[in-house]
């Protein structure tokens, strides 16, 4: 039986305007956690961390795909009213996890303390291809405009990636083609995590993917 989308109805009010809402590219990722959900569950995580949690929809499922077992599930937006809007949409949702919120960057104002120890790593990056001065022009295009080839905000990350994940860590990310998959999967191994593409799905002109790395175990 599939799990219930997390309710973000409280998305309609006016002091969430500039978040994101749920989409395509959301579901596809809830979809890629629940297929996922018997490895994620034997995985036991204890420290989870979505960066750019937006209305809080996925961090909230990923609490429903972990129970009955719990973590710590940690969201990080710029975006003010995101967080507040992650904080009522996790309170909604059913789960033994402990969530909580923070607005930062990435993770900047936490790294230190989250170095080696995020068991499961969550990001829908901002993936459309536009100018490089549209990138975090305003609050509303903070999650959607990627820059050159869609790829500037991810590859920003990309380096902080394998020192944050715990070992036999996990990555989800979202992509579409133009931000060439498997050029970011060559680019990761590089870096010594192992990736695939582990789920695809058209949304009107946009093919989408979730790419999946995984941190060698000890």
């Amino acid at each position: 039986m599939s799990l219930p989308t997390p309710d973000t109805g409280h998305l309609r009010r006016a002091e969430y305007a500039t978040v994101y809402e749920p989409a395509e590219d959301t579901y596809l990722l809830l979809d890629a956690l629940e297929n996922d959900r018997a490895e994620l569950q034997a995985q036991r995580p204890t420290v989870c961390v979505e960066i750019g949690s937006g209305s809080g929809c996925v961090s909230a499922f990923l609490g429903q795909v972990l129970s009955p077992h719990g973590a710590l599930i940690l969201s990080t937006d710029i975006n003010p009213a995101a967080n507040n809007a992650t904080r009522e949409t996790v309170a909604k949702a059913p789960s033994e996890s402990v969530f909580d919120q923070c607005r930062t960057r990435f993770v900047q104002a936490l790294d230190d303390r989250l170095r080696v120890s995020i068991d499961v790593l969550l990001f829908n990056p901002p993936y459309v291809v536009t100018p490089s001065a549209e990138v975090d022009s305003t609050i509303e295009a903070a999650a959607w405009a990627g820059g050159v080839r869609g790829r500037e905000v991810l590859d920003l990350l990309m380096p902080q990636v394998p020192a944050l994940l715990s070992p036999n860590g996990r990555f989800y990310v979202v992509a579409i083609e133009q931000n060439k998959p498997e050029e970011i999967i060559a680019q990761f191994a590089a870096l010594g995590l192992a990736g695939q593409r582990v789920l695809s799905r058209r949304a009107g002109i946009e093919s989408l993917s979730i790419l999946r790395f995984v941190k060698p175990g000890l």
